[in-house]
C-alpha cells in the first residue's frame, strides 16, 4: 500500500492537486487525504477546503454530488471524482425535471434542498443546507413567516419539521443506507448494552431517531464519540465513519446499529455501495489520466453557487 500511496502523493504534488475525502470512504483514502495535505470532512467542508486552498485540481473521494459541490464553489478549478458512476440515492430520487415542476406548482414556498442533490437541483433552490445547518436555517425561515418546500430526504425533512414546527412540504426521497436501520432490532441491542449511547444520523427513519441519545450530522456524531463520557456507542450511520471515530477515541467501543430485518443478508451492513467504489487504485488512475472530470453548465453553476452562498453567509 505504501507504494501506491507514494505514487498518488507524487501525482498530487506534480499536478498541484489536493485530495479531499468524505468520512464514509475507505479509511486508506481518508488517511492519504490527511497525510498529503488534504482533508477528511463532510461534503460542504470538502468543497470549501478545495475553494480556499492553492491547488489547481481538486480530487474528490466521495460521490458525484460532492464533486459537483466542489466545482460549484471552485468553477475555475479542475475537479475530478474517483469513479464517475459513484452516485447517491438521494440525488437519484430527485430528478431535476420532476423537481422543477413540483417547485412551480408550489411557487409560494421557499425551496430548501439538502446538499445531497445534483447541481441542477441546487440551482433550482433558494437555499442549500447540510444536516448540521438544516435546523437553524429552517427555524430562521419559519421566524420570517416563510413556508418551505423541502427536498430530497423525507426522514431529515420530517425530523426538521418536528423540531421547528415549520410549514414544510416534503419531497419523498431517502438514503438507501440510513433507510435500512431497524428500530426494533436497535431497541433489542440497547438492552444488551444499557450503558451505551445511541448516535443517529437524521437521515434515519423516525422510529430509529426516537431511540437516539444524539441526533446529528457526521461531524456531530464524531464529536459525540470524542467528547461524551460513555465508553460504548451504538452508531446508526454509514460504517465508513468508524475510521475517524476510532482515530479520535481509540479506547472506546463502537457498535454498528442493526440493519437486519426481513430479507436481510447481514446483521449490520450499513455502507454505501457507491462510497465503496472509491479506492486507492482508481484515485491513482484518475490522477494519472485526468478522467472523471466534473463539468457543470456555467449558468447552473452560478445559480447553484448563490444557493450555497446563502448558507455560507448564514453560518459565517
Amino acid at each position: 500500500m505504501s507504494r501506491i500511496n507514494d505514487q498518488i502523493k507524487a501525482q498530487l504534488k506534480a499536478k498541484n492537486a489536493v485530495l479531499v475525502a468524505h468520512y464514509y470512504v475507505d479509511g486508506a483514502l481518508q488517511d492519504l487525504a490527511e497525510a498529503s495535505g488534504g482533508i477528511v470532512s463532510d461534503s460542504l467542508e470538502m468543497a470549501r477546503f478545495g475553494q480556499n486552498c492553492e491547488a489547481d485540481i481538486i480530487v474528490v473521494a466521495g460521490v458525484k454530488f460532492m464533486g459537483e459541490t466542489a466545482k460549484i464553489l471552485s468553477p475555475e478549478k479542475t475537479v475530478l471524482v474517483l469513479d464517475a458512476g459513484a452516485t447517491c440515492s438521494l440525488d437519484q430520487d430527485c430528478p431535476i425535471d420532476a423537481f422543477s415542476k413540483f417547485c412551480d406548482q408550489h411557487s409560494d414556498r421557499v425551496v430548501v434542498v439538502y446538499a445531497n442533490t445534483s447541481a441542477a437541483v441546487k440551482a433550482r433552490a433558494d437555499w442549500v443546507v447540510t444536516s448540521g445547518s438544516a435546523l437553524n436555517v429552517v427555524k430562521h425561515l419559519k421566524d420570517q413567516g416563510k413556508k418551505i418546500l423541502w427536498a430530497p430526504d423525507k426522514h431529515l425533512g420530517n425530523y426538521v419539521q418536528q423540531q421547528t414546527h415549520a410549514d414544510m412540504l416534503i419531497w419523498q426521497g431517502s438514503c438507501i443506507v440510513h433507510e435500512r436501520f431497524k428500530a426494533d432490532a436497535l431497541a433489542n441491542l440497547k438492552k444488551h448494552h444499557p450503558q451505551a449511547a445511541v448516535l443517529v444520523h437524521p437521515e434515519s427513519p423516525q422510529s430509529v431517531v426516537d431511540l437516539a441519545d444524539v441526533v446529528g450530522s457526521t461531524t456531530a456524531l464524531i464529536n459525540a464519540v470524542k467528547n461524551r463520557k460513555e465508553q460504548t456507542f451504538i452508531i446508526a450511520t454509514d460504517n465508513g465513519i468508524f475510521h475517524k471515530m476510532r482515530a479520535v477515541a481509540p479506547h472506546k467501543t463502537l457498535i454498528e446499529a442493526p440493519t437486519a430485518g426481513q430479507g436481510a443478508d447481514c446483521e449490520s451492513c450499513a455502507h454505501c455501495e457507491w462510497m465503496a467504489m472509491n479506492t486507492l487504485e482508481n484515485c491513482l488512475s484518475t490522477l494519472t489520466t485526468g478522467n472523471n472530470e466534473i463539468k457543470i453548465d456555467a449558468f447552473i453553476n452560478q445559480k447553484a453557487k448563490k444557493s450555497i452562498q446563502k448558507l455560507l453567509d448564514f453560518t459565517a
